[in-house]
């Protein structure tokens, strides 16, 4: 088997037993929530072993090192101070509900076991970058991958946020925000997550025989808008939080763009 195959290999059963370890601290928190707090985490173990295994000693592979590690970093902090203290997510105890007595394995499989193997496929342009160790200095599509991840890091940190500020505020109970980044798209931290990674993937194809890590940001993309993300989040809020029909009439659902006016939004 070659090499750069067994480590991609290794790096895959490596975060399978990383989410059944993560399964188990579940069962006996009774919370399937860790999950998320672990997915920024887990991209960090991967790329260390892709890192380990494949070799880090080119500015590019010490730059993507750098920046994976700081944005799961963030993520898994942020994630981690807003569950404390709060129940499991109401996706989870939903599907608690509906799967009874046989909810501990289904989880295993749905959850955890799904959502490793997603991982390890997003997080193929790390595997790329490592792989093939390319120019011995910075390429110019290294630096606009450098751009493109802090235009998407700054989105999705910064949201965030201006989110948890405002929910902090008992003043704000109720409320939508729509204010700073918020004006602007209904999802910047959605918006910046997706960007962040069509930046590791234009670090990947400076390479160019490693475009077809694109499914990587495509992947990301789709999932944020049309299954784990906007879509699930906005049939809640639009059905339990007053005045959000209009605020989503008015601005972009996830690039961000001046909101309408209420005679544009209103319009047949």
């Amino acid at each position: 088997m070659p090499h750069a195959l067994f480590i991609a290999l290794f790096g895959l059963l490596s975060i399978l037993s990383l989410g059944t370890i993560i399964w188990l601290l579940s069962l006996a928190l009774r919370d399937v929530s860790m999950i998320d707090i672990a997915w920024g985490l887990g991209f960090i173990v991967l790329a260390s072993i892709y890192a380990l295994g494949l070799g880090a000693q080119t500015p590019r592979q010490i730059v993507l090192l750098i920046m994976i590690t700081a944005w799961g970093l963030r993520l898994s902090l942020y994630l981690l101070r807003r569950k404390w203290g709060t129940p499991e997510d109401y996706r989870y105890q939903a599907l608690r509900a509906s799967h009874g007595k046989r909810f501990a394995w289904v989880s295993l499989v749905t959850v955890f076991w799904l959502q490793a193997v997603i991982l390890w496929i997003v997080a193929l342009p790390l595997f790329e970058v490592f792989r093939q160790p390319g120019p011995k200095h910075l390429a110019a599509l290294d630096i606009a991958a450098i751009l493109v991840f802090a235009i998407g890091f700054f989105f999705e940190s910064v949201g965030d946020w201006q989110l948890s500020r405002f929910r902090a505020d008992p003043k704000n109970q109720g409320k939508i925000l729509n204010r700073g980044l918020w004006r602007y798209t209904r999802h910047p931290n959605y918006f910046g997550d997706a960007v962040v990674w069509w930046g590791f993937f234009l670090m990947a194809v400076s390479n160019p025989s490693s475009w077809w890590t694109i499914v990587s940001p495509i992947l990301m993309t789709v999932l944020l808008l049309k299954i784990s993300g906007v879509a699930l989040l906005e049939k809640t809020l639009t059905e339990t939080k007053p005045g959000y029909r209009e605020y989503l009439e008015a601005t972009s659902a996830f690039i961000p763009w001046p909101p309408r006016r209420r005679s544009e939004s209103t319009s047949p």
